[in-house]
């Protein structure tokens, strides 16, 4: 089963998402996608880190998802904005190349026996026209890597100022 929760900054996709794992499971898997590259970023992830109880187990990985065994388990992938931008910084802001791979690893991970995916992505293309060629560029990437998502999510449930409004599934 795959879900896919999407939604503006803000607007209460990870509580949403924490929440529905907890109600799968015990025992959930967190995985963290971002990147450390700051300290105000590393102090965000220790709070990220604290507000979460002992039943959740924590997995760091910027970009090889497929690393991961999902196997009969919930995992909350969180979140696929700050993944996507590993993967278009390390590939000098290809937007193909980075499509690609990420379509890659997703693929390996959605076909493993059992597992339960909740994933977190943000709408950026529903925002201010990004400054930059570079913003314009990711904005590409991450709207059709949230289409793909979708399309191939069972369920995709849109945050609105924290009201989840069930779009799929």
């Amino acid at each position: 089963m795959i879900y896919l929760i999407t939604g503006g900054e803000r607007s209460g996709k990870s509580s949403y998402a924490q929440n529905l794992a907890l109600q799968l499971s015990d025992s959930p898997i967190y995985v963290a996608t971002a990147r450390k590259w700051d300290d105000d970023f590393k102090n965000r992830i220790d709070r990220h880190q604290k507000e979460r109880d002992e039943r959740w187990k924590n997995i760091e990985e910027e970009k090889y998802l497929s690393q991961i065994d999902f196997t009969q388990k919930v995992a909350l992938i969180d979140c696929v904005t700050l993944w996507l931008t590993n993967f278009f910084t390390d590939h000098k802001y290809d937007v193909i190349l980075s499509l690609e791979e990420a379509k890659k690893e997703f693929l390996a991970i959605a076909n493993q026996e059992n597992a339960t995916l909740i994933i977190v992505t943000n709408e950026i293309g529903m925002g201010v026209h990004a400054e930059t060629h570079i913003g314009r560029k990711f904005t590409e990437l991450q709207g059709w890597m949230n289409q793909f998502l979708a399309s191939n999510a069972d369920e995709v449930v849109l945050m609105v100022s924290g009201i989840p409004v069930k779009i799929k599934g």
